[in-house]
């Protein structure tokens, strides 16, 4: 299993600001961006947070962010929600593509991950325990903090 990434050691907390701008355009859910030879879909996929997306290219590629990666998948914080977590992975759990491209450590995943993440959250919701304030849950290649 991946460990925790620290901060380049450059990073100094001081000077750190979020972003102020303003979007020119958003997409939403269903929502195509052509890209001319190739279409990816958005996917909106709360739980990790509440505005998450998937970007999905049919038959290829899964782009996951924070969603489905081999590390520790966060729906602990205020932000997050393990019930929406659970209902994005039924979302994308049946779509058509061979990898998994997340936003985290390994890039490049079999898409079975996914399958293993599913069949994790319904085993802790089965036991009546995805809710906040759970604690962490190790699985053979990721673990769940609720």
């Amino acid at each position: 299993m991946a460990e925790e990434c620290e901060f380049p050691k450059d990073f100094n907390i001081e000077n750190y600001e979020i972003f102020q701008g303003v979007p020119n355009f958003t997409y939403g859910d269903g929502d195509v961006i052509d890209l001319g030879n190739r279409l990816i879909k958005v996917i909106h996929t709360p739980g990790h947070s509440p505005g998450h997306c998937c970007f999905y290219e049919e038959g290829k590629n899964l782009y996951t962010g924070d969603l489905v990666y081999a590390g520790k998948l966060d729906a602990y914080y205020p932000s997050t929600n393990p019930i929406d977590f659970l209902n994005s992975i039924i979302k994308i759990k049946e779509l058509n593509f061979k990898r998994v491209l997340p936003g985290h450590y390994d890039f490049n995943l079999n898409r079975n991950i996914v399958d293993e993440i599913y069949t994790s959250l319904r085993k802790l919701d089965s036991q009546d325990i995805l809710g906040q304030q759970h604690g962490i849950f190790r699985f053979e290649n990721f673990s769940i903090h609720i």
